[in-house]
């Protein structure tokens, strides 16, 4: 087989003049390693520090409060929230605020200066394993380093402990991994087929040249953009329908809150999810492409969600990017109503958040589809 490598050149000079036209295509191959080094880079850590913790603390004395310190300094924890009743610590953990929570006895510091054991009580959100892990391997040296120092000073020697760390795992008390997964996995799921799905919608159209034909019918851009979007609603429904019977009934994972509410924001999010899928549609020029956008937007929404890794591990700045997500706020619903049984209390912000997102993307949508037809 003779090869002529003049011709071959052509080709390769042709092939690299089409990609310099297509901006799109650079930008992704210039954003995409960039973007996943970085991403990997900070939001791939399971190290996590600085934890929200609730105390609720019934004793007055100096001993207490040396120990709030010490929980502090280790900086494993941050004390945000002081609270004055066990109603309160409850509604706090339950709400994602805090991932721990630590009651002190009324007679903590009389039982220490006594030479008796003090007891500590600590509550851990179990929904993600590693934080509780973290929480409990952290806050049980602190108590046992401090037991140590409060023995050599009341008692002279180093005898039995004069602390007691109790500790209780709320809503995933094997801390098993599936409890935590199978929640996220949802969410994740939903939005991949949604977005991939709509993403190719209106391109579609342009691709097979019937674009035009919609363009001079009577139909609004709006009445376009919902009539697109609803298949994928219903498509998205069965979806997490099916979703959520697996996670039940094969994995096991009890669902504890509503499910007319789970529903009702899954709703929610799959308009904020369809409407980036419509916006990638108007903007690209090719099924390819839509392809490569889709891609690029899923990678970050699996990384920052706190879907794979704790949010609690990454730097702020990136903590900061997780909070455009929807799969953010919208993972933080699944694990709150499938694993805690929250309800529309605790989760209201998170619904005015997704609805937020929900009409700002379709909205956007609708506005670069207008200016791609005139």
């Amino acid at each position: 087989m003779n090869f002529n490598i003049n011709r071959i050149k052509s080709i390769i000079k042709k092939e690299f003049a089409q990609i310099k036209r297509d901006r799109r295509t650079i930008a992704i191959i210039i954003m995409m390693p960039i973007m996943e080094l970085l991403l990997f880079g900070y939001a791939a850590s399971t190290s996590v520090d600085h934890i929200p913790a609730a105390v609720l603390n019934n004793d007055i004395g100096e001993e207490s409060r040396d120990l709030l310190q010490k929980l502090v300094n280790s900086q494993y924890l941050d004390i945000e929230y002081y609270v004055k009743s066990m109603d309160e610590l409850e509604k706090i953990i339950d709400s994602g605020q805090a991932r721990a929570g630590f009651v002190i006895p009324p007679d903590f510091s009389d039982h220490i200066k006594t030479g008796k054991t003090a007891q500590i009580q600590l509550i851990v959100d179990g929904t993600d394993p590693t934080t509780a892990q973290t929480v409990l391997s952290g806050a049980g040296a602190v108590v046992q380093s401090m037991s140590v120092e409060i023995t050599q000073q009341y008692r002279g020697a180093i005898v039995s402990s004069s602390l007691d760390l109790r500790s209780r795992v709320w809503y995933n008390p094997d801390m098993s991994s599936i409890y935590f997964n199978i929640p996220g996995l949802i969410g994740v799921i939903l939005q991949t087929v949604t977005l991939m799905l709509t993403s190719f919608s209106i391109v579609r159209e342009r691709e097979r040249g019937t674009m035009e034909q919609l363009i001079v019918t009577p139909i609004t851009k709006m009445e376009l953009m919902i009539g697109k979007i609803i298949p994928y609603v219903i498509i998205g429904f069965v979806d997490i329908v099916l979703a959520l019977a697996l996670s039940v009934f094969w994995f096991r994972v009890p669902i504890t809150g509503s499910i007319t509410l789970l529903l009702l924001f899954s709703l929610m999010f799959l308009f904020g999810a369809l409407g980036v899928g419509l916006i990638i549609s108007t903007v690209s020029k090719s099924q390819l492409q839509a392809m490569q956008l889709s891609m690029f937007m899923i990678m970050p929404n699996i990384l920052l969600s706190g879907y794979m890794f704790p949010r609690e591990a990454m730097p702020e700045i990136i903590n900061a990017i997780s909070r455009v997500l929807p799969l953010t706020y919208f993972i933080k619903v699944l694990r709150g109503i499938i694993l805690k049984g929250n309800g529309f209390a605790e989760l209201y912000k998170e619904f005015i958040i997704l609805a937020a997102f929900g009409i700002g993307f379709l909205t956007l949508a609708t506005i670069k589809f207008k200016k791609k037809i005139e």
